[in-house]
């Protein structure tokens, strides 16, 4: 793995906390802007809890589930959140900011962890990587001889700790709406 590509791995989500003071420094956030990011945000996370519930990290390769559609179901997710987080802070400076963030990162982490699930599972991984899409999802469901026949688990979703995209989601609404607020007087 590339300095440039662990740098990422290790550090994307401690480099988003000053970015977000950026975001929302630059966030002209209304009431229609918060709700219309909120329901775009519950698009985000509903597909990473999704995922969350599917995915045994380090264990099997998941091929069933969102990821019968995209071999990244928890970016796309994040993906999402990261529209609706734009949406809702109702600048095009924070929403740029978000964007070239997320593109510049997790572009970079992506790459990455398909090397080392192509290392982990050889040439299931490799089936895999030719039947299901990197990101932007199929429309049908891929099924795979040998994949893993999981299903959704609650318990699976909170091992994940995938609760903590939901909550950290929330606090950002709280934040915009807090700001909303501010600049009201």
């Amino acid at each position: 793995m590339s300095a440039v590509g662990a740098f990422f791995v290790r550090w994307r989500v401690r480099l988003g906390y000053p970015l977000a003071i950026l975001v929302l420094f630059f966030a002209r956030p209304t009431p229609i802007s918060i709700l219309a990011g909120a329901l775009i945000g519950a698009i985000g996370l509903w597909l990473r809890a999704r995922a969350a519930g599917y995915l045994h990290k380090q264990e099997v390769l998941t091929v069933t589930g969102p990821y019968a559609f995209t071999r990244n179901p928890l970016y796309l997710g994040s993906a999402i959140l990261t529209l609706g987080a734009g949406i809702a802070a109702h600048s095009w400076i924070s929403a740029s900011i978000l964007c070239v963030y997320f593109a510049l990162v997790y572009s970079i982490v992506m790459r990455r962890e398909e090397r080392e699930l192509g290392s982990r599972h050889g040439a299931a991984f490799d089936e895999y990587a030719r039947a299901v899409p990197l990101f932007i999802p199929r429309l049908t469901a891929v099924k795979l001889i040998g994949g893993s026949a999981s299903s959704f688990s609650f318990a699976q979703y909170k091992k994940n700790h995938e609760w903590q995209a939901a909550l950290g989601y929330l606090l950002l609404l709280a934040v915009l709406f807090v700001i909303w607020r501010v600049r009201l007087r």
